[in-house]
């Protein structure tokens, strides 16, 4: 087991609380990068004098950037040394958010955002693969969840603080604090993962049993979080605007807080429950639960009262998916962890897109509900695709 700089013994997962803290914060700078630039696009757009329409480009040209840098990085941090991969991306990051900060015209504001995403891609997969490779087996998922929660904390904290940072004081100044804080980040990462062992006493070294390896194994294994992104952010993305134009507005906030509730706690039971029921089951019953629930959201929406507890359901739910899904793919892939879940990252990435690209055009020819009725669809086939038999806990773990 590893060691603290105290000498204290580690947690029960095997690594200290101030390396999952770490990661934690790390999640959450990230994904508060990704999710603050949408509140500020109207700011950005008077400040630059562009369209508000043309500042969408911000966030399109981040996705793409994630979702084609996120395998080419993550294949490069399994070859060479995941821990120096991520400092050296946190700076990256920082310098992104410097240059954002910075930015005298629309041009290098996109320029910037790029970086961003190139950055973002080698950050997130990076951290996941070194908690993954540290925790013991029986607790992987588990920790796995407790760290993506920084994610989901940035989408209903993060970025709504960040967005009022910058209606206060500018959204520059958002982007600098950004950039400062990653850049803090990067030096207790280029110290912290260099001490105990690389992986946890007892962690898989060859592919888990009923597992495949390959390029084409994974792209197969991660299509199943392209399809759950779609499902998922067909409803998450066009929730506010339903709810304005049905005159419900001022619904919004608390909604998006029980969906974000739902989430953070979903990860936390899906993760707990993949450690001990097998990630795969996890996965299908989480993808099953998706679909059921998604079509309930659809049937209650115009009841406000029943719309927020099918909301907080059906996140949990759906989020308990994502930690199961990143130790089937850990477990699977033990020798290219950080590619896996670099190419699960970018599946994600593609289903947002799509969803974000298609759900309007459905929302307006169909209405609200009937494009949630599609997402539900959607998780279905994704159900039958998940697959696999990954390894189950080890019985005996060394220890320290």
């Amino acid at each position: 087991m590893e060691a603290t700089s105290g000498g204290t013994a580690g947690a029960a997962a095997g690594l200290p609380a101030r390396l999952v803290a770490l990661a934690w914060l790390t999640q959450f700078m990230v994904g508060t990068d990704l999710f603050v630039v949408a509140p500020l696009l109207p700011a950005i757009a008077a400040s630059l004098g562009v369209d508000a329409a043309s500042t969408g480009l911000l966030v399109t040209v981040f996705s793409l950037a994630y979702v084609v840098a996120s395998p080419l990085v993550g294949r490069l941090a399994d070859r060479r040394d995941r821990a120096t991969v991520l400092v050296w991306a946190l700076v990256l990051f920082s310098a992104a958010n410097a240059a954002t900060a910075a930015a005298p015209g629309f041009g290098p504001l996109l320029l910037a955002r790029v970086v961003a995403g190139v950055a973002a891609a080698a950050t997130g997969p990076t951290v996941y693969a070194l908690v993954s490779s540290r925790a013991r087996p029986r607790t992987r998922a588990q920790v796995l969840a407790v760290v993506g929660s920084g994610l989901l904390t940035a989408l209903w904290v993060g970025a709504p603080a960040g967005a009022l940072l910058g209606r206060h004081v500018g959204w520059r100044a958002a982007f600098v604090i950004l950039a400062v804080g990653t850049l803090v980040l990067a030096l207790p990462h280029a110290f912290v993962w260099r001490r105990g062992p690389a992986a946890a006493p007892g962690a898989p070294t060859t592919p888990a049993r009923g597992g495949r390896t390959g390029t084409g194994a994974a792209v197969s294994a991660v299509a199943v979080t392209g399809l759950w992104a779609f499902s998922v952010y067909s409803l998450y993305t066009f929730l506010s605007l339903a709810l304005h134009a049905d005159g419900r507005g001022s619904a919004v906030t608390w909604l998006l807080v029980a969906y974000g509730v739902g989430a953070v706690v979903g990860g936390q039971v899906g993760g707990a429950f993949a450690d001990r029921a097998g990630a795969v089951r996890v996965t299908r019953t989480a993808l099953a639960l998706t679909a059921v629930l998604e079509a309930v959201v659809g049937l209650v929406y115009p009841v406000t009262w029943a719309l927020a507890c099918a909301l907080g359901l059906f996140a949990s739910a759906a989020y308990a998916f994502f930690p199961a899904q990143q130790r089937h793919l850990a477990d699977t892939f033990p020798g290219q962890a950080t590619a896996a879940l670099s190419w699960n990252n970018s599946a994600l990435f593609v289903g947002l897109s799509l969803a974000g690209a298609t759900g309007g055009h459905l929302m307006r020819a169909l209405g609200y509900p009937a494009l949630l009725y599609i997402g539900a669809a959607v998780a279905v086939p994704a159900c039958l695709v998940a697959r696999g038999r990954p390894a189950r806990p080890r019985e005996q773990e060394a220890r320290s």
